[in-house]
């Protein structure tokens, strides 16, 4: 079973790379695509297929479950009151709702959270995050992390008309408050599931390029976004929020081989909460 995840892993991630590809080459070459809905889709199931290859099934379901359960709720409420996001409401465009709020949200979510905090983790390689203080600045890097990604991707979606700011905001027309939101969400998923994780058996170490596929994809979509966003600022907004992170993950992956717990060509046992 694990070899079978681990090759549809590889074949998932294949498939995201392609079709952040045929966003970036859109405007010279129309390459076949499947839309935001069919992209999340094909996005969220490599998440599920690569958490599940490094750390079993159980413990992906709890992330994912925690994750969904999370999400949804402060969705649900920050449509119907403002108070997390901002005034907004959903569009059509992204299929059918469950109350106020599209199904596929929730994967949505899963989608950007899963390779944001693979990135945190590496970032805070040599930390220990099975304990209350690791767990907690693990969850609060990887909601930076995550909330930097939705700097430069928030403004395009809307601006699609995949949802709607009723009143505007200063940044590119989205609220400030909205960036508050995705904090708090995060670190909400993140905490939950690194304290529920502590009692769940992790799996057996993974290639350094295997454990880096979700690490990859966020690094380029970073390099998407600053070499072809829709306006300038978010350009150099892109490489900051989310270049420098990459890099970050990216070196700490490549380079520090010195830990006598990490044998070369494994991930380092320091990325497990």
């Amino acid at each position: 079973m694990k070899r079978w995840t681990r090759i549809a892993s590889w074949l998932l991630f294949a498939s995201v790379m392609y079709l952040i590809l045929t966003e970036a080459v859109w405007k010279w070459v129309h390459l076949p695509q499947l839309g935001d809905v069919g992209f999340t889709l094909v996005f969220v199931t490599f998440a599920l297929a690569h958490c599940a290859a490094m750390e079993g099934w159980s413990r992906t379901g709890l992330f994912f479950a925690v994750s969904a359960v999370v999400s949804y709720l402060m969705e649900a409420v920050g449509v119907q009151t403002g108070l997390i996001y901002g005034q907004y409401h959903y569009g059509d465009m992204l299929g059918p709702k469950l109350g106020p709020v599209p199904v596929i949200i929730p994967l949505a979510w899963f989608m950007m959270i899963y390779p944001s905090w693979m990135v945190a983790r590496a970032m805070l390689n040599g930390v220990n995050t099975s304990t209350l203080p690791g767990i907690t600045a693990l969850a609060v890097v990887a909601a930076f992390v995550m909330t930097g990604w939705d700097m430069v991707m928030d403004p395009g979606m809307a601006a699609s008309g995949n949802w709607i700011w009723e009143k505007g905001g200063a940044y590119f027309g989205v609220p400030r408050h909205n960036y508050l939101g995705w904090l708090l969400t995060t670190f909400l998923v993140y905490w939950i599931a690194g304290w529920l994780w502590r009692a769940a058996k992790p799996q057996a170490p993974a290639t350094r390029l295997f454990a880096a596929l979700p690490i990859i994809v966020y690094a380029f979509f970073a390099v998407r976004y600053v070499t072809g966003s829709w306006t300038p600022p978010l350009q150099v907004i892109a490489l900051f929020s989310m270049v420098v992170p990459s890099l970050a993950a990216g070196i700490q992956l490549c380079l520090n081989r010195n830990s006598p717990d990490n044998p070369p060509g494994q991930i380092p046992s320091s990325l497990r909460p």
